[in-house]
């Protein structure tokens, strides 16, 4: 049976110390002490908490995202005479005569993010007003996102994650198909979505407004003063973590004379040869190249961790299907084909209703064990190796109740996942061998987790990928050379033919309502 507190995850050093993992100018740009932590599971708890937080803004209100719509509402649940997240921020610039909104948003979400676009180009009603600021991001390659997920308010609280301030993200916890309050401002209505966010206060804010402000200094050219720390943790939330250790990740892609920064990649390689019993991740995207060789090592190993992933069955728009999808595919049966020990366990998860629906994974989680738990904003594809701008946070668990808090955020994360209670999924876990096979046993009609069938297929990546998800910025000419060399090694011409129908070569496909 499993251990309850994953005790056997302990990396140790020959004189017996656990070994350190999270190492500053490799895979981290700091680590630092956060003194109160908690994990925001779904959009709901996340708006609601972000609500409190904004209203005890006095001096500054930092917003950096891949996406922004100021329609929609941080609290639908509180019926059609909520403020939009526009109105909101007016009242209180409006209300504080100090305080500074300053909102930063990749330049290309006006073509490929859910969000409004003319708001952003023109300007709308609520930004009028002289301390709040909204800047399009040019300053990346051509290609490239500005990605990371950040709020930080008066530098004294700091919300990292997967979630982005716009349309199509909030839902409750219980994922109901039938739910009225998931429509976006234009009344539409779209599937149930799961995904994670961090708030954090303590020394560990000052490196995330470090990065906050050279991206806005990078973006803008405004270098902007720093504010005196005071307390504004929302008094509602009971934090999971009363101190915590907390290391901040970068990716960054070199521009202009600039260095690339590839912590966020180095991370994910380091948590998962840390591992020694249990990954549990979930993930947008579950298709990097780096992961095929390092996934490889890990399971041919007699004695290496299982690893349970939870991930979207289908995903949205063209790219994502024919490319994430596809790679996705390939690259599972090429672990699959060395996982001798039956150890990988990959699972997507329906909604309970007449009929079962797609819950879409926006999630960005990796839990090493009862050690590391990283939430941030890069996914596990190419594209957050060098050529994004992402940021994450990993929480390195140091005592025996910090290791508890961190192991209840995944038994939390996957009873939501399996619709039971966490006392039932915790007494199948106490009870099995491993976590995968908990889940199956708890496993059951309605809401709940499917196993991901692995079918018979090509391995290699498809045809595409090196133009629509690369790791680095790129010459055209280059990448057409190692597109056409790839597609020589990896697709014989029978394969050529049976894929012709989702080739990608032609103009890159609108990804307008694509989720990142």
């Amino acid at each position: 049976m499993m251990e309850p507190s994953d005790s056997r995850a302990l990396r140790t050093a020959p004189d017996g110390q656990r070994a350190p993992v999270l190492l500053p100018g490799r895979n981290c740009c700091a680590v630092a002490e956060a003194r109160r932590a908690a994990v925001l599971i779904d959009a709901e708890t996340y708006y609601a908490v972000l609500d409190d937080t904004l209203r005890r803004a006095e001096r500054s209100i930092m917003i950096l995202g891949w996406d922004f719509d100021a329609r929609i509402r941080l609290r639908p649940q509180d019926g059609p005479d909520a403020p939009t997240l526009g109105d909101l921020l007016r009242s209180l610039v409006e209300s504080r005569p100090h305080l500074h909104v300053r909102v930063l948003v990749w330049s290309l979400a006006i073509v490929h993010a859910p969000g409004a676009a003319l708001p952003l180009v023109h300007g709308a009603d609520w930004q009028r007003h002289e301390r709040i600021h909204i800047h399009l991001d040019r300053h990346h390659p051509a290609y490239a996102a500005h990605h990371q997920k950040i709020v930080i308010v008066d530098d004294s609280v700091a919300f990292v994650g997967g979630m982005d301030l716009t349309v199509e993200r909030w839902d409750t916890s219980d994922h109901a198909p039938d739910n009225g309050l998931r429509r976006s401002p234009d009344g539409k209505c779209y599937d149930p979505v799961h995904d994670v966010q961090t708030v954090l206060e303590g020394p560990v804010v000052g490196h995330l407004c470090d990065i906050a402000r050279s991206r806005w200094r990078d973006a803008t050219g405004q270098a902007l003063a720093t504010c005196s720390v005071v307390d504004r943790w929302p008094d509602p939330l009971q934090p999971d973590f009363a101190t915590a250790t907390v290391a901040v990740s970068r990716t960054k892609p070199g521009y202009h004379g600039q260095p690339a920064i590839e912590e966020t990649a180095r991370l994910y390689e380091d948590l998962l040869r840390a591992a020694r019993t249990t990954v549990y991740i979930e993930a947008q995207y579950f298709t990097g190249r780096r992961l095929r060789g390092l996934l490889k090592e890990i399971l041919g190993q007699p004695d290496g961790p299982q690893i349970v992933v939870v991930c979207t069955r289908v995903a949205n728009g063209i790219v994502e299907r024919f490319i994430m999808g596809a790679n996705r595919e390939r690259l599972l049966r090429s672990l699959k084909a060395v996982d001798r020990h039956n150890r990988l366990h990959v699972y997507y998860p329906v909604t309970a209703g007449a009929e079962e629906r797609r819950l879409l994974i926006h999630a960005k989680v990796m839990i090493i064990d009862d050690l590391f738990l990283r939430i941030g904003s890069s996914n596990l594809n190419n594209r957050s190796v060098a050529l994004d701008t992402e940021c994450d946070v990993t929480f390195d668990a140091q005592g025996a109740e910090q290791r508890e808090a961190v192991l209840r955020i995944r038994d939390t994360l996957l009873a939501e996942h399996l619709g039971v209670g966490l006392p039932v999924l915790r007494a199948a876990i106490a009870r099995a061998d491993s976590l995968a096979q908990a889940i199956d046993r708890v496993a059951h009609e309605g809401r709940t987790l499917r196993p991901m069938a692995v079918t018979r297929g090509p391995k290699g990546s498809f045809p595409g990928t090196i133009l629509l998800d690369p790791e680095r910025p790129f010459s055209v000419a280059a990448s057409l050379k190692g597109l056409c060399l790839r597609r020589a090694v990896h697709d014989p011409p029978g394969l050529r033919q049976s894929t012709s129908s989702e080739n990608p070569r032609a103009a890159r496909p609108s990804t307008r309502g694509t989720r990142k």
